[in-house]
């Protein structure tokens, strides 16, 4: 018999093993976390996104859209154009060199940018829904009155894993302290999103 633990240990796993992948939404909270720029409500904002998520799907709300495949089509293309955009805009950065770049956050960009850039990275992207309310949601299901469990698990791992991604990201602020790195982040920033967004229209 599964006991309490044994649940909340599995979603932990499941959970980690889903979320701990280079994506446009750690791409993005560890470029916050290196310019140490809003990085408590970047971190706040992934962790309490992924618990709604995780929470409608053990709530059955993956097999609700599993049944609507038009709407699973529609937020792929309107997350590919997203991540194509983002990505762009990460690889003009690369191109250009800007003195402005340093591991210190320099206060340009206002909270109101980083919440709502997080927020499209998050609510935009296929992904998050395959992941949490689809994957998620079914395996959690499968433990049955111990689903909730799985779900506190799968939530304790991305609390734990956003966490540690935002502000353990600030001690390679001596080593990205140059301009030239950032252009090497921002270049895989935008090779990432890039493709992910392709991808994604690929299989749409």
């Amino acid at each position: 018999m599964t006991t309490p633990l044994a649940a909340a240990a599995a979603g932990l796993g499941t959970g980690l093993s889903l979320i701990v992948a280079i994506g446009a939404q750690n791409a993005y909270v560890l470029r916050q976390g290196i310019r140490r720029e809003h990085v408590t409500p970047i971190v706040a904002i992934c962790a309490a996104s992924d618990a709604a998520l995780i929470a409608a799907g053990i709530g059955g709300l993956g097999a609700l859209v599993r049944s609507m495949p038009t709407v699973v089509t529609a937020i792929a293309w309107i997350g590919a154009a997203f991540l194509v955009t983002y990505g762009l805009l990460a690889a003009r950065r690369a191109w250009r060199q800007q003195d402005h770049l340093a591991a210190e956050g320099t206060g340009e960009k206002s909270l109101r940018t980083a919440v709502l850039t997080c927020l499209a990275l998050t609510w935009l992207n296929p992904h998050v829904y395959l992941d949490t309310v689809l994957l998620l949601g079914t395996v959690g299901n499968s433990y049955g009155s111990m689903h909730w469990y799985f779900a506190l698990g799968a939530v304790t791992g991305s609390v734990l894993w956003f966490s540690g991604l935002g502000f353990g990201a600030r001690r390679l602020g001596n080593v990205l302290a140059r301009p030239k790195a950032w252009r090497v982040l921002d270049g895989i920033i935008a090779v990432t999103m890039i493709t992910l967004g392709v991808a994604m229209v690929a299989r749409s």
